[in-house]
């Protein structure tokens, strides 16, 4: 079954595209003024709330980054099918791997 491309993951080139880019910004920051907080969950709960009671204005610095790492996601991916169904790289699945097992 293929995986699904998710707007939340890591992309193709290891870039985020996350619809809230602000975590890395606000993880760095209450890290900063929280260092006894070490829990993941905690720090994702805290950026969740803030996030809520933000403005408009001060989200869409964050919905214009989602929105050009999505397009270079999508343009990628979109060149990675053509590919693929082209048969272009396949030399590359074909290839002595050196991590293969046999």
């Amino acid at each position: 079954m293929a995986k699904r491309a998710s707007f939340s993951t890591t992309s193709i080139n290891g870039e985020t595209t996350n619809t809230t880019p602000n975590r890395e910004d606000f993880r760095r920051g209450y890290q900063e003024e929280n260092p006894e907080v070490k829990s993941m969950r905690d720090i994702g709960k805290a950026c969740g709330e803030k996030w809520k009671i933000m403005t408009y204005e001060e989200k869409v610095k964050y919905y214009d980054i989602a929105t050009e790492k999505r397009a270079t996601f999508d343009k990628a991916m979109a060149e990675y099918i053509r590919r693929k169904e082209s048969g272009e790289g396949a030399e590359y699945e074909d290839s002595e791997s050196e991590f293969d097992l046999e």
